[in-house]
């Protein structure tokens, strides 16, 4: 086999276990007990946004330590939240974000 043939063979294996160790890893990061945003973005399904959505209007578990600046959420409690059925519709966040505001306002 020839160089070229060479390289391309070993690309051509090494592609899908590469994409092997990167799931692996994905899957390894939810058996920690605290995750931070990024984890639970591939944990939950959920978008940044919403995530921070929630954290703003206190409706997700998160971590109440005010001398860390980032958003951390304790696997366990996320679990109970979401079997717990949360509303997590775009209206009901329009709602209760309105309401917050109209509070503020007072």
């Amino acid at each position: 086999m020839n160089e070229q043939t060479n390289k391309m063979s070993n690309t051509n294996v090494d592609t899908p276990v590469i994409e092997l160790l990167k799931d692996i890893k994905s899957l390894m990061a939810f058996n920690k007990k605290v995750f931070n945003l990024e984890d639970l973005v591939l944990y939950t399904g959920l978008s940044e946004s919403t995530i921070y959505k929630l954290s703003r209007l206190d409706m997700i578990p998160k971590g109440d330590n005010k001398g860390i600046r980032k958003l951390f959420f304790e696997k366990e409690r996320i679990d109970a939240w979401l079997l717990g059925k949360p509303d997590i519709s775009d209206e009901y966040f329009e709602e209760l974000f309105n309401e917050k505001l109209l509070k503020n306002r007072r």
